[in-house]
Order: C-alpha cells, then structure tokens, then sequence
C-alpha cells in the first residue's frame, strides 16, 4: 500500500511539472477611481480578463485548457442582481414542457375572480 501511494505522489507530481514552471506572459492592472481593468495570461494557456466600474459591477472572462485537452471559457457579469457567467460547459435546465406552457399562458388570459371576502 505504501508503495502505491508513493507511486501515485510522483505521478502526481510529474503530471503538475509544468503548472509549477508556467510562467506569467502578460499583466496589466489598471485600478482608477472609475473602476479597473485586469489582464493575465500565462504560458500554460491561462488567460484571464476583468473590468469594473465605480459601483461594483464587473465583466469579464477567464480560459484555461483542461486536463483532457478541452479549451474551456467562461464569460460572466456580477453586478447587483448577482454572478452570472456564461460557458458551454455550464449545465441547462431542460426544456419547460409544451402542456406547462399551455397551462401558464391560460392562467395569464384567466386571472382567477377577486375574492369578495378579501
């Protein structure tokens, strides 16, 4: 067991080499009372871009290539009505159903009758 574990610590260790060795290729960082602009890239296909303004809200994105080779990028907006990114790789809720559908659009056209006693 303990030779197992010792194997899978290098392993480990030789797949990580090259995250240890990236290297920063470009950083920008312009922070003003208006808000900021950041800019990262590095040499193990890290890329990262942000702005904000005054009031909190930012923008920006952020890509990597993942362990199986897939490029990933996500794009997202945080303002006051929260984090909201964007990716392919983000999951989806499935489709809302046609009879649901059906049912709130008779809801909308048939509001139900006030009741008297309220």
């Amino acid at each position: 067991m303990k030779y197992f574990i010792l194997l899978a610590l290098l392993a480990f260790a030789a797949a990580s080499d090259d995250e240890v060795h990236a290297e920063i290729k470009e950083l920008k960082s312009d922070v003003r009372p208006d808000g900021f602009d950041f800019v990262l890239d590095t040499s193990n296909s890290i890329h990262q871009e942000a702005a904000g303004d005054e009031h909190g809200n930012m923008h920006g994105s952020y890509e990597y290539v993942s362990p199986e080779g897939e490029h990933i990028k996500v794009t997202y907006v945080a303002d006051e009505n929260g984090y909201h990114p964007e990716s392919d790789i983000l999951p989806t809720p499935p489709p809302i159903p046609e009879a649901i559908l059906k049912a709130l659009e008779y809801i909308k056209a048939h509001p139900p009758a006030a009741d008297p006693e309220h």
